[in-house]
This record gives structure tokens, sequence and C-alpha cells, in this order.
């Protein structure tokens, strides 16, 4: 009976057991189930979010902002390109130093080193860096840039420093790889991307426009050409130790330039430290008295006028007292001298003269005709306006004006300005505006007639003399027939002049049997040093800037050295004597 009854036990227990085994088995299928059910529900309040953002974006969303594929494979900013192709400006994707207090937690320290050693580790790895200013930012503990442009090899350097808080976000920035070459063309582009002084200020909305930004912007400049006028611009202004300097290579036929450098110059990819003076441009927006190199100018206009019939005419030379001031010449030329010769020799007193017969209305109907009454006519925002004199109520230039500025005083223009006006000078009398796009032969801009064609031909003799037998003889060229006038003028000092601060400013064209290009050089206050044996004129130091200028840009642009080839100036020769001038 006890057996019976403990196998019963025995039975009933196991029973109770794997009824308790099922109910946990039921359980736990239950909350499986369960589990399976949130996950699910999860799962689809995720997936129906995702569909309503969807909806959003595609329906509700503005279609401009909608940025397509093709628009995201293009650069942020479109490029610009010389004339043949060769990049002065591009856009490319590159990483910033970010400091990001923030990235360890809020309220906590943001880095995990002192700010002092941080700021000396980075001085390592950027040594260009102010270090005083990163201890400073570093220990400010908000959110700022500390480096724009950094190289990866720079931030593989900074993320082994082991500081969370320094980032390294993605960004477009602007990239020159030609460096601060045309720098004054070109402009510079910020770090909010917008475009400043140059090209890059005008051509904004092209660059920036998504359906134009996929082709690059092609200015007129010469890569090459542009690299020789800056580096010759730069020796002169080391050899006379002169403050700045400027010039411009022009299309005589076109307008186009093809080279403008102003000195000193800028890196446009540190534009953070390009805002200073180095960004004045002194081609385009600073105004000069450019003294003789007007003379030639005031002949044009007097052959034209039919002032000037004979070449052989002599002029006297005894100064000219008029209206309290008096009209001198730099050296004595003797009792007289005629046309040719007073070009030779840079004659104020001869070109007077002339001026004063050929009348103000006639003159200042030239100057204006050559845009010298207002600002130079180009793409570039910065244009200066010229120190027009004002005639006898505000009418016709008194007897006085004429005359000086028939020989480039009390009148001051730009370099630009001068540089159209000799290619008009040149070309057979056509005033074209200058521009920086490169211009179709077949669509060339119509311009204004200024000189009548045998009058050009005419100074195309007269230049050429005045390089061969004159003041421009260190502008020679051997082969390339170079023609042109000095200019040396003193700076104005209120009422008078200062004697010892100098313009000097040579304007050329070659090859004057068939004018191709204009070369202005000048240098601002050139002083006299060994190189230039002592003296501060033109003729000693911004002529010798074009002589090394045009044998280095002549092959480059098409213009071969032929020593067969000239202008004929048999007819001129017979009438020059001897002497010097400026």
């Amino acid at each position: 009976m006890n057996t019976l009854t403990a196998s019963a036990a025995i039975a009933s227990g196991n029973a109770t057991r794997a009824v308790r085994l099922a109910n946990v088995r039921q359980q736990s299928l239950v909350t499986a189930k369960v589990r399976v059910l949130w996950v699910l529900l999860i799962f689809v309040f995720v997936t129906l979010t995702a569909l309503v953002r969807v909806a959003q974006l595609g329906v509700f969303q503005q279609t401009p902002e909608r940025t397509s594929m093709a628009e995201a494979l293009l650069p942020a900013r479109g490029d610009i390109i010389d004339r043949n192709g060769i990049p002065l400006a591009r856009a490319f994707p590159s990483y910033s130093l970010w400091f990001n207090p923030a990235a360890l937690g809020k309220g906590g320290q943001p880095l995990v080193k002192s700010p002092e050693e941080v700021a000396r580790a980075l001085m390592v790895i950027f040594p260009d860096a102010d270090q005083a200013d990163l201890v400073a930012r570093l220990k400010a503990g908000k959110p700022c840039y500390l480096r724009r442009r950094v190289l990866p090899e720079q931030a593989n350097k900074v993320f082994a420093l082991g500081e969370p808080a320094l980032e390294f976000p993605r960004e477009n920035q602007r990239y020159y790889p030609q460096g601060s070459l045309a720098a004054h063309v070109l402009g510079f582009v910020d770090d909010d991307g917008k475009g400043h002084l140059g090209m890059e200020q005008v051509l904004e909305p092209r660059l920036l426009d998504p359906a134009q930004r996929g082709a690059p912007v092609a200015l007129s400049i010469d890569a090459r050409a542009q690299g020789a006028l800056e580096d010759e611009l730069n020796r002169g202004m080391l050899e006379t130790n002169a403050k700045g300097a400027a010039g411009i290579i022009l299309d005589a036929d076109t307008g186009e330039v093809i080279a403008l450098a102003s000195l000193p110059s800028f890196n446009p990819n540190r534009w953070d430290l390009a805002r200073n003076a180095t960004v004045f441009n002194r081609v385009s927006n600073q105004v000069y008295e450019l003294g003789s190199t007007f003379k030639p100018i005031t002949v044009a206009s007097a052959i034209d006028a039919g002032t000037i019939t004979d070449l052989a005419v002599r002029y006297p030379t005894a100064q000219i007292k008029i209206g309290g001031y008096t009209i001198h010449d730099s050296h004595d030329f003797g009792g007289s001298l005629n046309v040719p010769e007073a070009l030779i020799h840079s004659s104020n007193i001869v070109t007077a003269q002339v001026a004063d017969k050929l009348g103000g209305p006639a003159l200042k109907h030239t100057m204006e005709a050559l845009g010298m009454n207002e600002r130079p006519t180009i793409e570039l925002p910065a244009r200066g306006f010229p120190l027009w004199p004002r005639g006898e109520n505000h009418g016709d230039w008194s007897r006085i004006t004429t005359m000086t500025v028939s020989y480039g005083h009390g009148i001051a223009v730009t370099p630009l300005h001068l540089a159209a006006a000799y290619a008009a000078l040149v070309n057979g009398g056509i005033w074209r505006p200058a521009t920086l796009f490169k211009v179709d032969p077949a669509h060339l801009p119509a311009g204004r007639r200024v000189f009548k064609a045998a009058t050009s031909a005419r100074l195309r003799q007269l230049l050429r003399l005045i390089v061969v037998d004159g003041t421009g003889r260190k502008a020679d060229a051997p082969g390339f027939r170079v023609g042109g006038k000095t200019g040396s003028a003193e700076k104005p000092n209120g009422r008078s002049y200062n004697r010892t601060s100098l313009v000097a400013t040579f304007a050329a064209a070659f090859p004057m049997d068939k004018p191709r290009y204009v070369v202005i050089a000048m240098l601002d206050e050139p002083q006299a040093t060994q190189a230039t044996s002592g003296q501060r004129t033109a003729a000693w130091n911004a002529a010798p800037i074009v002589g090394r200028v045009v044998p280095r840009i002549g092959p480059m642009l098409g213009v071969v050295p032929d020593a067969q080839r000239d202008v004929d100036i048999t007819d001129l020769s017979p009438l020059v004597g001897s002497g010097e001038g400026e």
C-alpha cells in the first residue's frame, strides 16, 4: 500500500512538472510573439516615417532646391583659363581644421591636453601659423576655424595628436595654380565663396551658374607673356629701388589684353593676407602724369589737322614764359629743332609750340576721342577716373593748359589709357576698347577712327626713329623693330612738382612695319642706381624693361625676329641731327 501510494505521488509530481513546463513554454511562445510584434510595429513605424519624409521632399520641396546628379558632379565654381587653356583659377575639394569644443560632450573639457600644448603641436605642422592666436582660440572654447585649406598629410598629422575636438570638414576651395601670376586680373575668392577685385568678382554670376560652370571661362591673357612681363618689371623695380611698377601688353588690332601686371603683387591663394596696398591695381586704377609719352599723340593730332605739313620746319628752342610758368627742356639742344628731332630728344619747348599752333579745341578733341576724359574701358571693377584739365568756364582749354597737356603735364591718366591710345597711333588710327576676353578676329569691335591711316603710318616711322636714334635706344630688340617713346614726369606736389619723385614710362609697339602689340612699362619713383648708371629717367630704366620683354614674348606670340625687315625711315634720317634728351 505504501508502495502504491509512493508511485502515485511520483506520477502526480511528474504530471505537475509537465504542466508547469508546458505553461512555461506557452508563456515563452507568447513573449516571443509579443516581441516579434513590437519589432514589426517599430519597423512599420520607421518605414512609415521614412515614407512620409520622402513624400515631403518629393512633393512639397521646391524644385530649385533639389540638386540633380549632373549638377552635383560640377565644380562649385567655374574655372578660369588663359587664352591657351592654361588654368588660372580652379575649384577643388579640400579639408579645413575646425575646432569643436563640444566633441567630448557639453560641459566637459574641450581638449585632452592644454591649449598651449595643442598650439605648440599645431605649430610643428603649420609653421606659418600664429601660435598666440591659436592659444587664444583654443582657450575661448568657441567653435571656429583654425585653418583653411589643410593638405591630407597635414590632416593625418593633426589626427595623430589624439584631440577629438580637432575636426576636418570637407569644403570647396578656390585654388590658383600659377600663384601670384595675374593676381590683379583674377582677384580672389574669400572663405565664404565670394569673389573680390578682379574677374572673380566680374564673372561671379557666370562662375556660379550651374548651366555654365561646367565650361571654363577663357580670358585674353597669355600666361607665358604675363610671366615674362611680371618678371622683367620686378627686375626693373629691384634694380632701381622703385616703390611700384605697372605694365601691359595689348593687341594693337583687337584691344585684347595679353598681359597686365601691377607690382607689388599678392598671392590670391592667401587672400587673408591680401587685404593691403598690394591689391591696388596701378594699371587700371591709378592715374599718373605720364609725361613725354604724350608728345607723339600731340604730333599725330597736328599732322591730322594739317598744322604740321613739313617735318623739316624748325622751331626755336628758347624757353617759353607764359602765365607765370616757364616751359624748358632737360638739355640745351641748340637754337632750333624740327619735329623728328624734337621727338628724338624729347623737347617740351617744340611740342608746346606745335600744340599752341594746333589749338586747344583740336588737341582736346583728340584726347577725348582717345578716351582720356573718362574711366578706362575694361571689364575690371577698379578703374581710375582721369584728372582731366578743366577749360575756361568749363569750355576750351587755355593756352597754357594746351601747351602743358601736349607733353603730358596737367593731365593724369592710367597706363591702360596710354596703351589704348598707342594702339590707335600705330594700327591705322582706330581706337578700340581694351578687353580681358578673347576676341574673335572675324568679329572685331568697330571702334572709332581717331587718326588718318596716313598719319598712323608716319607715326610708326617716328616712333621707330626714337628707338633707333633717340631716347628709346635701350628698348631696341634686334629683329623685332620696336618703336616707342620715353616719358619721365615729376610727381605733382600741390601746386608744384616734386623733383625727387619721378614716374618713368616707356610706351612701345612692335613690329613697327606691321604693329601687332603695344607694350607699356612704368616704374613708380625709381631711384638712380648703379644698374642705371646713376640715372632716374625712363631712357635708363623703363626702356630697358621693354627691350628685355619683347624678345621673350615675341616668339610666344608669333612674332619671329627678322633682321632683314624694318620700317622705312630713310626719308626722316636726313632730318635728324645729333643731341641728347631724357
